[in-house]
């Protein structure tokens, strides 16, 4: 029992860790790629070519003055950043990063928790974020930021109707919910060639999702000022900006769960590696959701932002119905051939 205790303890902060440091090389790619994309040169100061300037900003944060909107509803105005991060780091509790570990006697799975409802798990605790987006705006007693919780709340609902649906194509080709099955079903054929259809809807409602361009309605500096979190600063502000990129970062992994194969190498047995596998599986994932993290970043410094009317007519109009008729299809092949 105590063996059992110490190796969830250890994947639990190995994934926090690893969260936290992803968030900080998320921040760095996204200032590098951005400087690249618009011809300029980025953070290039603080370490070797810039390297140490996530821990600056950090830093920033924590000795940047902490104020208080004096007419804010203050338990809401704080509760708020931490019930928007909470979400972002336990999402990714469910996804597993390679085949089973075998050591200490025992077979270890490579996520923290194998539950056999994972996404329903995601799910959940994803439609929780919209909660401090829009306590957050509410909460600061403040015009632009509620219209930016407002917007936000909107859009989240939207665009979550269109990713489950198009999860629903997903999980009727695994017959799972479990985020093991699902990528052991892919081995051979990853879901992006049998589901182009949902991939496509599925990554354009992680996009509105995860309030990124050009789906960053909520944020819009030119509309908005800075949206939900105008009135925060120091440590508040950093919570915000955290859990934005640890969603992208989830957003990613899910992506590369869901339709890539997770941490399967096409033509490669892992589980016959035994260990070996699971190093090469855990390299796998890692590069996977390396790649759509920049995918994620080009996107947002190649693309204008939408109007918002825009963004409601293709959640409801187009996405919507696509997902319906994505889900009748699948049935019928299954069903005839």
């Amino acid at each position: 029992m105590l063996v059992d205790l110490l190796i969830i303890l250890a994947k639990i902060l190995i994934v926090f860790v690893g969260l936290a440091v992803g968030v900080m090389v998320s921040i760095y790619l996204e200032r590098r790629v951005a400087a690249f994309i618009s011809d300029r040169l980025g953070p290039n100061r603080v370490g070797p070519q810039g390297m140490f300037q996530p821990l600056a900003d950090g830093l920033k944060f924590f000795m940047k003055e902490d104020i208080i909107v004096a007419s804010a509803n203050r338990f809401i105005y704080l509760a708020a950043p931490v019930i928007i991060m909470v979400p972002a780091f336990m999402t990714f509790a469910v996804i597993p990063v390679a085949p089973d570990l075998h050591a200490f006697g025992r077979i270890i799975p490579m996520q923290i928790a194998d539950v056999n409802i994972g996404i329903l798990y995601i799910l959940a605790l994803t439609s929780l974020g919209v909660y401090g987006i829009v306590l957050g705006g509410w909460g600061s007693n403040s015009k632009y930021p509620l219209l930016g919780g407002l917007r936000s709340s909107a859009q989240l609902i939207s665009y979550e109707l269109s990713l489950g649906l198009a999860l629903i194509a997903v999980l009727m080709l695994s017959g799972s919910l479990e985020l093991n099955d699902i990528v052991v079903s892919q081995q051979g054929l990853w879901n992006v060639v049998r589901q182009p259809v949902a991939f496509l809807i599925f990554l354009t409602a992680v996009f509105a999702e995860t309030n990124r361009l050009p789906f960053d309605l909520p944020e819009a500096e030119q509309e908005l000022v800075g949206g939900y979190h105008t009135e925060y600063s120091s440590m508040k502000f950093a919570m915000f900006f955290m859990a934005e990129y640890a969603n992208m970062i989830t957003a990613s992994a899910l992506i590369t769960t869901l339709f890539f194969g997770g941490w399967d190498i096409p033509f490669v047995h892992e589980a016959a590696l035994g260990n070996w596998g699971v190093l090469l599986g855990v390299i796998a994932f890692t590069l996977k959701t390396l790649f759509f993290i920049f995918f994620f970043i080009w996107v947002r410094w190649s693309f204008p932002r939408f109007r918002y009317d825009q963004v409601m007519r293709l959640g409801w109009q187009m996405m919507l119905p696509l997902a319906l008729v994505n889900i009748l299809v699948t049935g019928l092949v299954m069903a005839y051939l």
